[in-house]
């Protein structure tokens, strides 16, 4: 089993480049992040060239985060502003050699925003296929992020089927579903196909998986039988250094080994 680290909250007292040599001396096998437009790419890729870590993924920009944004591309009479920051992911990730990117929904509603976003999506996928790309939409649990368009599995199946393209998947984010649906194994299984990335995180507290309403013992096991190769991104918060967090890599490499 292969673990990514999500340098959008660990290390993320660092710059980029410093938290993906971070992640390197910690054992992970690759990266991610969430919006790394500040640093220069060549900076991140020097970075990622030097330790050897691919970079899984990064997000598209959240838009005005002072007004509340987190999101454009399901917002109607945003297509503009949802389209420049889809082309800005696009150029820096070709820029890294990252793998996906996220396209966010952002804060909207009703059948507008639903067709503005399948709209943009294939926006994104077509310019993402001639660079082998792929486009990831992840549903965001309605405790933290209540009133963002994409919230549980069935909607992004639903919309990925109407889309149409190859290259857009499911990122599955065990601990948005479980906050959201429950039942995590059971979905993962059944959606496997559609997925593109899997992250994780304790329930509620979204902490370190060592803990929570989550076994992640059991799941992480799961997910290898299930024949799944991609480092599992993890995406968590805490109050410590990140370094000071890690004791459940270790022990997840002895058991999975």
């Amino acid at each position: 089993m292969k673990f990514s680290a999500n340098l959008g909250f660990l290390w993320n007292d660092r710059p980029l480049p410093d938290a993906i040599r971070a992640a390197k001396v910690a054992g992970f096998d690759a990266v991610e992040c969430h919006w790394p437009y500040d640093i220069p790419p060549q900076e991140v890729k020097a970075a990622l060239d030097e330790t050897g870590l691919p970079m899984l993924g990064l997000n598209t920009r959240r838009g005005d985060v002072a007004a509340g944004e987190s999101g454009l591309s399901a917002l109607p009479g945003r297509q503009a502003d949802a389209r420049r920051a889809i082309d800005e992911a696009m150029t820096y990730a070709t820029a890294i050699g990252a793998g996906n990117i996220h396209v966010m929904a952002g804060f909207a509603s009703g059948d507008e925003a639903g067709a503005v976003f399948a709209d943009n999506l294939r926006y994104a996928c077509d310019a993402a296929a001639a660079q082998g790309i792929i486009i990831l939409i992840e549903p965001l649990n309605r405790h933290d992020a209540p009133g963002y368009f994409l919230q549980t599995t069935d909607q992004a199946i639903g919309i990925i089927k109407a889309v149409g393209a190859d290259n857009l998947r499911l990122m599955f984010d065990c601990y948005h579903v479980q906050r959201t649906e429950g039942d995590v194994t059971t979905r993962l299984h059944a959606l496997l196909p559609h997925i593109g990335h899997i992250q994780f995180a304790s329930v509620p507290d979204r902490g370190t998986p060592d803990h929570g309403e989550l076994n992640y013992d059991h799941l992480f096991a799961a997910i290898r039988d299930m024949g799944w190769k991609v480092p599992l991104g993890a995406e968590y918060k805490s109050d410590k250094p990140t370094d000071d967090t890690l004791g459940w890599l270790a022990s997840a490499r002895d058991r999975l080994a």
